[in-house]
């Protein structure tokens, strides 16, 4: 389970040496992944501007984000998504592919990630209209989009209206952003993200850090459990 909330209270404002006070601690917690079968679109990012380091890093940092999840579905990293979570891929430039569909298979999820290059402007609104698309409306799965991009939109509608749109389905939109050459809009990725922003966007000037982003939000999706507590 994952703490959500914590709250202590005690009995009594002071004590003596040897006096005894009693100490109330109450935790809300929510459902991990393992418990709370969930879909995630990686949404990723192959614009022109990701050519170099910032691809080999968004691949790696992907990859990192599969084996977590993997782990955190059947407490090891067998190679198969478990307890009924999926990943699927959707990667975009002038427009967006869906190189894989929600699947199991953590060699084919990797397969796709490794096979993406870079080159186009960036499509944010076919982004997330192809993600959205991947989603079996019918399944009691939770649904997470986990969008990557490293600059603005330069291609295709007005992407806010999109993202509005899967929000109001009840889709939980993540954002991780790299400004690269072509600048990023951090409002613009608040807007796009579910609320509350601190927990649902991240954005790096490095693209060395995109590993460790993918690895925290990968954690935060799983809600790992506490222990002793």
């Amino acid at each position: 389970m994952g703490i959500t909330n914590s709250n202590k209270q005690i009995n009594a404002d002071q004590i003596g040496c040897d006096g005894i006070l009693k100490v109330t601690l109450a935790l809300s917690a929510a459902p991990d992944i393992a418990s709370n079968p969930t879909d995630i679109v990686l949404l990723l990012d192959r614009s022109g501007s990701m050519a170099g380091s910032p691809l080999a890093n968004m691949k790696a940092g992907a990859k990192t984000f599969i084996d977590i999840i993997d782990e955190a579905t059947d407490d090891t990293q067998d190679g198969n998504i478990g307890s009924g979570s999926r990943i699927g891929i959707v990667s975009f430039s002038d427009t967006a592919t869906a190189d894989t569909q929600l699947i199991t298979s953590v060699a084919t999820l990797k397969d796709a990630v490794d096979d993406l290059t870079a080159g186009g402007s960036t499509n944010h609104a076919d982004a997330f209209t192809t993600a959205m698309q991947l989603f079996d409306p019918l399944s009691a799965n939770a649904k997470v989009i986990v969008m990557f991009t490293d600059g603005k939109t330069t291609a295709g509608a007005p992407p806010a209206p999109v993202a509005a749109a899967a929000r109001a389905s009840g889709i939980i939109i993540y954002c991780i952003g790299l400004i690269g050459s072509d600048g990023i809009d951090v409002a613009v990725l608040n807007d796009w993200a579910t609320d509350p922003d601190a927990s649902h966007v991240a954005v790096t000037p490095d693209d060395a850090d995109l590993e460790e982003l993918f690895k925290d939000l990968a954690a935060n999706i799983s809600k790992t459990g506490a222990t002793n507590i």
